[in-house]
C-alpha cells in the first residue's frame, strides 16, 4: 500500500480549526453549498410523531418512525424535529399519488404481494432527479409508510399498551446492515436472475409461500431497474440541452454511469459509489435507515482495479467519495480487522477519512480501532475528530464489538466482519436482523413500582427491596417479549423489507424475507435501556439514606417525588439525596451500584427468548427519549426534578460528574461492554481543553487509546464552547450560529435546526475543560 503521512504536509493550525490539507474543487464547493442550504432551510429534517414515541419507541397514536403513516397521520403540534441527517429532501406536502396506490384503489391486504404492488407503484412514481454539477445522483422526498397503511393487528396494540404501562416498547422496521458486496457483484440484473432462479426452484418443490414472496421480489427489482434507467435518461436529456461545459460533462458522466449499472454490476469505483447511492435511496424509501457496512472493504477492489488501469487517482477517488458524503452520510465504518484477525486498514480507509476532512459537516461514519491498527491511520482519525469537533468520525473499539458478538454466539469469521451500523449499534452485514435500536425498557418504571410495593409490604431490608426490584424488572421484560413476539408473527407479511433481503445471505435462497423466521443466521433482538444512571443513583440513595442511615422512609421519598420536591422539608431531603455519591466520579460504591443495575437488566433480558430463536441483548443507550421523558416519569429519588431530562445512555446525569473526564471515563469502564450491545461515551469538550501549542489529534488519541484499553466501546466527541451554544439557543435567528454541528447522541445535526428542547438538554451537559 502506498502510504500517506498527512502530518508531513499539514501546516500549523490556522484560525480555522477545520483546516484540512484537502481542499474541495469548485464543483464540490457548489455541492457543499447545496447541502448546507438544504440543511439550514429544514429540507433534510427528520421528525418523530410525538414525545411518547421517543421514550418508548412506540405509542398508541403511531407505530412508525415516519412523519406520517398513511391513514395514521401525526398531529403537527406533536411532531418533534430531531435533526437534519437524512438523504430525504422535504418535498412539501404528502406523496402526490397516494390516492392512486394499488392498495387504495384495489384494497389493502397485509400480504407480500399487496405490499410489493404498492412499493413498485411508489418507486415508479418517484421522480428521478439530477441536479447541476452532480456526478453522483439519487435522493427521495417521501417514504412508503406515508402512503401505505401500516398497522399491526389489535392484539399487537393491546400488548403494546400493556408493555408501555410497565415501561417498555418498540417497533420493527429496518435497522440492520445489508451486505452490499452481494449487489456490487451481481448488479440489478444479476439479482433479478437470482430471484427468478430461486422462485423456479421453489415452484418445482411446490413451495407456494416462497414462490409468492419471490414473485413479489421480482416486481421490486424491476421497479428499481426502471428507477435507475430513468436517472440515466434524465441525465442524458439534461446533457443534450446543456450549454455550460462543466454542467454538461457532469450530466454526461451521470448518464453513462447510470446506464452502465441499470442491469450490469458496477465495473468502476465511480459506478460502485453510484450503485450504492441508488440502492440506499430505494431501501431508505421503505423505512428508517440501516447501516451500510465496512466501506473500505467494499470499495477497495474497485479502487485498486481503476488505479491499475489508470482510470483514477487518489485525488479523484477522494473527490467522488466526498460528493457521496454530501448526498447522504449514513452509518458505515472504516478499519477493523480482516477475517484472519490482521489489520484491515487500507488506502481506501485513508481516502474515506480524507474525503470527510475535505467536505466536513454532519456525517455518521465510524472508525473501528483495534490494538493492531496502523497507528498513523488512527492518529489521523483522531486529528479529524479534534479539528472538526462534531463527533465525526465516531471512534469505536472493534475488539470489544467482536468480543460482544462472539459472547452472543456468532461465528468467529462472521464476528470479525462486524461493522458499526447505527448510533451505538453494530451488525454483521447481511447475516442478522436484530431490531437494533428500536426497542426500549424505561428502567425508571419498574423502580417506581418497586417503591410502591415495598411501602405496601413494609419492607425495611435492602436485600428484600432489591428482590422486589428484580421481580418488577422481570415483569417489564416479559411484557416487552410478549409485545415483540406478537409483532414478529406478522412483520414479514405486513411490512417486508425486500430491498434489504436482496443483499442478505439467505432470504432469496430460502424465499423468505429478511424479517422472517430462519431467513438469516442470527436473530438476537436488541433492547435499549433508558435511565440506568438515574436508577443507579436513585437506588444508591435509597440504600444509603433509607435502608442504612434511616434518615427518611420510603414513603417520605415517594411522596416527595410525587410532589416534585415542593416544600421546604422536601427540598432539604432532595439536597441530602443529591449530595450523596453519584455515578461518574470514579467512586467505587455508587459505581458498583451502576454495574449491579446494568448487569441485572442484562441477565434478565438474556434469559428471554424471542420466537425467532435468539435471546434479547441489552444496549446501554437510548436514542433521544432521555430528553423528553422527565414530565412523563416524574421526579426520581436521585434528586432529579420532573422538569429535568434523564441521563443520556450510560453517561452520568447532567452536571453530576464533577471530578473531570478521567473520573467519568473510569466509572464508565467499570462495566464490561463485551457483555452489551453498545454503550457510547458522550464527551462535550471545551476548546480550552486543547492548549494552542498542542496538536488536538494527539490529545484525542491519547484519551481514546486509554479508554479503549480499559474496555470502552465507543466515543462520541464534541468540541464547543458552551457559551456559544447558549447564545445560539437564545438567538436562533442569528445566522452566525447556523453552521454549528454537534454529535447529538449517535448522529450529527445542525444545533439550531433541532427541536428547542433538544438544544436545551444539550447545553445542560457537562462541558469538560480538562482531564482533571
Amino acid at each position: 500500500m502506498q502510504t500517506f503521512d498527512y502530518r508531513t504536509e499539514k501546516r500549523t493550525y490556522s484560525a480555522d480549526l477545520h483546516n484540512s490539507v484537502f481542499k474541495p474543487n469548485n464543483r464540490i464547493k457548489k455541492l457543499i453549498d447545496r447541502r448546507d442550504w438544504l440543511a439550514k432551510n429544514h429540507k433534510k429534517d427528520i421528525y418523530c410523531d410525538n414525545a411518547e414515541f421517543l421514550i418508548y419507541h412506540w405509542s398508541g397514536k403511531a407505530e412508525t418512525f415516519a412523519a406520517a403513516t398513511g391513514e395514521q397521520a401525526a398531529d403537527e403540534d406533536e411532531r418533534i424535529n430531531i435533526g437534519d441527517h437524512t438523504a430525504r429532501i422535504d418535498g412539501g406536502g404528502p406523496f402526490p399519488f397516494a390516492d392512486q396506490m394499488p392498495s387504495k384503489v384495489k384494497g389493502y391486504e397485509p400480504t407480500v404481494t399487496n405490499w410489493a404492488e404498492d412499493y413498485a407503484f411508489f418507486l415508479r412514481h418517484s421522480e428521478a432527479e439530477v441536479h447541476p454539477y452532480e456526478q453522483i445522483v439519487g435522493e427521495f422526498h417521501w417514504q412508503l409508510d406515508e402512503a401505505r397503511y401500516y398497522k399491526y393487528p389489535q392484539s399487537h396494540a393491546e400488548l403494546g399498551l400493556k408493555a408501555r404501562a410497565l415501561g417498555a416498547g418498540g417497533f420493527s422496521l429496518a435497522h440492520c446492515c445489508p451486505d452490499l458486496s452481494i449487489g456490487l457483484k451481481l448488479g440489478w440484473g444479476g439479482l433479478l436472475e437470482k430471484v427468478r432462479t430461486s422462485r423456479n426452484k421453489h415452484e418445482s418443490f411446490g413451495n407456494e409461500k416462497s414462490a409468492t414472496y419471490l414473485s413479489a421480489s421480482e416486481q421490486i427489482v424491476l421497479a428499481v431497474i426502471d428507477f435507475v434507467q430513468r436517472h440515466a435518461e434524465k441525465a442524458a436529456q439534461l446533457a443534450e440541452y446543456e450549454t455550460d461545459p462543466e454542467r454538461k460533462t457532469s450530466y454526461e458522466i451521470v448518464a453513462q454511469n447510470c446506464s452502465n449499472i441499470v442491469c450490469d454490476p458496477p465495473g468502476t469505483y465511480h459506478e460502485a459509489l453510484q450503485w450504492i447511492m441508488l440502492y440506499m435511496v430505494v431501501e431508505r424509501i421503505n423505512g428508517h435507515g440501516n447501516g451500510y457496512g465496512r466501506f473500505d472493504q467494499l470499495l477497495m477492489p474497485f479502487y485498486e482495479k481503476d488505479k491499475t488501469a489508470g482510470r483514477i487517482n487518489r485525488e479523484r477517488a477522494r473527490e467522488l467519495l466526498g460528493e457521496w458524503y454530501l448526498k447522504y452520510g449514513p452509518h458505515l465504518s472504516y478499519g477493523g480487522r480482516k477475517e484472519d484477525g490482521s489489520d484491515a486498514t487500507s488506502e481506501m480507509s485513508w481516502i474515506g477519512l480524507e474525503a470527510y476532512d475535505m467536505v466536513g459537516g454532519y456525517n455518521q461514519f465510524g472508525v473501528q480501532w483495534h490494538a493492531d491498527m496502523d497507528p498513523a491511520f488512527f492518529n489521523y482519525a483522531c486529528d479529524v475528530v479534534g479539528r472538526h469537533g462534531c463527533g465525526v468520525p465516531a471512534l469505536l473499539n472493534s475488539d470489544v464489538m467482536v468480543a460482544s458478538q462472539l459472547r452472543t454466539g456468532f461465528n468467529e469469521a462472521h464476528a470479525l466482519n462486524t461493522s458499526y451500523s447505527g448510533c451505538q449499534w453494530y451488525c454483521i452485514p447481511g447475516r442478522e436482523y436484530q431490531d437494533q435500536d428500536v426497542n426500549c425498557i424505561v428502567l425508571i418504571s419498574p423502580m417506581q413500582r418497586t417503591i410502591d410495593r415495598a411501602i405496601d409490604q413494609n419492607i425495611r431490608d435492602w436485600d428484600a427491596f432489591w428482590t422486589l426490584y428484580c421481580e418488577e424488572v422481570d415483569q417489564t421484560a416479559e411484557a416487552l417479549v410478549a409485545f415483540k413476539n406478537e409483532a414478529y408473527k406478522y412483520h414479514a407479511s405486513l411490512w417486508p423489507e425486500m430491498i434489504t433481503s436482496l443483499v442478505s445471505h439467505g432470504p432469496i435462497e430460502k424465499g423468505r424475507d429478511v424479517t422472517d423466521f430462519d431467513a438469516v443466521d442470527y436473530n438476537y433482538p436488541s433492547v435499549n435501556i433508558l435511565g440506568v444512571p438515574n436508577v443507579a443513583d436513585s437506588m444508591y440513595a435509597l440504600k444509603t439514606a433509607v435502608f442504612e442511615q434511616k434518615r427518611f422512609t420510603l414513603k417520605q421519598v415517594r411522596d416527595a417525588c410525587a410532589s416534585d420536591w415542593t416544600g421546604e422539608n422536601e427540598e432539604i431531603m432532595r439536597q441530602v439525596l443529591l449530595n450523596l455519591p453519584k455515578f461518574g466520579n470514579d467512586e467505587d460504591n455508587v459505581d458498583a451500584m451502576a454495574v449491579q443495575v446494568s448487569e441485572q437488566i442484562r441477565e434478565t433480558m438474556e434469559s428471554k427468548r424471542c420466537i425467532k430463536g435468539g435471546h434479547f441483548r441489552v444496549s446501554l443507550f437510548q436514542y433521544q427519549g432521555h430528553t423528553v421523558a422527565g414530565p412523563y416519569l416524574g421526579a426520581t429519588p436521585d434528586g432529579r426534578k420532573r422538569s429535568e431530562p434523564l441521563a443520556h445512555g450510560m453517561n452520568p446525569m447532567h452536571k453530576r460528574n464533577r471530578k473531570g473526564m478521567t473520573a467519568t471515563a473510569n466509572s464508565f469502564c467499570k462495566l464490561d461492554f463485551a457483555k452489551y450491545q453498545g454503550g457510547s461515551f458522550q464527551v462535550e469538550l471545551h476548546p480550552s481543553y486543547f492548549p494552542e501549542e498542542n496538536n488536538r489529534g494527539e490529545l484525542v488519541e491519547q484519551f481514546a487509546r486509554t479508554f479503549f484499553k480499559k474496555g470502552g466501546v465507543q466515543i462520541n466527541l464534541n468540541i464547543f464552547d458552551l457559551e456559544d451554544l447558549k447564545k445560539a439557543y437564545e438567538h436562533p435567528e442569528d445566522e452566525k450560529y447556523d453552521d454549528i454541528v454537534v454529535k447529538v447522541t449517535g448522529y450529527s445535526a445542525h444545533f439550531t435546526k433541532m427541536d428547542r428542547q433538544f438544544q436545551k438538554e444539550f447545553i445542560e451537559r457537562a462541558n469538560y475543560e480538562s482531564l482533571q
